[in-house]
């Protein structure tokens, strides 16, 4: 016996690797490394980590991988940025029952594109092969998770405590789905009251913020507050960046919401608060700036081809 007749391919491995290697020339052999900016008096890491859950799924039923790997730099890097960090390096890791390396050089691809959105390096990640199917139909178990790091000066952290009551909550559009949520789309699926020839929309990658995030802040827009809309849609995200003695009165019919959201509350029967619990139901991620600011701030969102509409206001709890 060997390594190989047991389903893991070194030599096939090593290959991928060299080719990541091409791409991304920052990966290091053991580690990746990266000197801390010198420009910062008090510089402060912001670590995050997260993956695409079971959208991978849909990836592979549509045998398309090319946004998934996209979906997982924005899932990290989307929450990174909330505090006013800017993004610094990735790291990925990719378990796989079996190398395909047309496959996994999608992910890459994507990952390699999100982290060039995001002006941050890739400089490393894992890519295990665990033999063996996972389930009775034989498919190969494909599973994806991120880690992402940036960097804030220690007083121009932003975390929520600037906010009032009064100021204004800007909602930016989403591409879509997003990449959470995808649990119960896959359901439905699975009990056909969707098919994904209706919907080829569900792929669409989730949109990256850190440009505009970056800008604004580089404009010294007054952003009080800001939360990346993911599981849990905006009752559980919004909340997660007030100080105590605040809520958010959220206008759920302010803003123009896609019509793959209405396809998959009426094929499931769902019931509109499900529906705000589960999905991003076209808003991405939220801004909360003074009512002064409002005008100027969407003005240099929608210069970044982004929508976005004043959706709520921050009121005393």
């Amino acid at each position: 016996m060997d390594y190989k007749s047991s389903g893991v391919d070194i030599e096939a491995g090593n290959a991928f690797v060299e080719k990541i290697k091409e791409k991304a020339p920052n990966i290091g052999g053991f580690n990746g490394m990266m000197k801390v900016p010198s420009d910062y008096k008090n510089p402060v890491l912001v670590s995050g980590a997260d993956g695409v859950g079971t959208k991978i799924n849909i990836a592979r039923i549509l045998n398309d991988y090319t946004t998934i790997g996209i979906d997982l730099v924005a899932m990290c890097v989307n929450d990174v940025i909330t505090c006013g960090a800017k993004p610094l390096y990735f790291l990925d890791y990719i378990s796989t029952g079996k190398l395909d390396q047309v496959i996994l050089s999608d992910i890459i691809d994507g990952i390699i594109k999100g982290c060039e959105i995001s002006e941050m390096d890739l400089l490393g990640g894992e890519t295990a092969e665990h033999p063996k199917p996972t389930n009775a139909a034989g498919i190969w178990d494909l599973d994806l998770a991120g880690f992402c790091t940036g960097i804030v000066e220690e007083d121009k952290i932003i975390d929520g405590s600037r906010i009032k009551s009064g100021d204004k909550i800007i909602g930016i559009e989403s591409s879509g789905v997003h990449s959470n949520g995808f649990s119960l789309i896959n359901d439905m699926i699975w009990r056909q009251k969707i098919y994904l020839k209706d919907m080829p929309e569900l792929i669409t990658s989730t949109t990256i913020y850190a440009p505009l995030i970056m800008y604004l802040l580089r404009k010294k827009r007054p952003i009080h507050g800001m939360a990346h809309i993911t599981g849990g849609g905006i009752p559980e995200n919004l909340p997660r960046c007030l100080p105590k003695g605040l809520t958010v009165d959220v206008d759920y019919w302010s803003w123009e919401r896609p019509e793959l959201f209405n396809k998959i509350e009426k094929a499931g029967d769902i019931e509109e608060k499900e529906m705000r619990k589960v999905f991003n139901l076209g808003i991405g991620f939220c801004l909360i700036v003074p009512p002064d600011s409002v005008v100027d701030t969407e003005v240099k969102i929608w210069g970044h081809d982004l929508r976005s509409w004043v959706i709520g206001t921050c009121i005393q709890s």
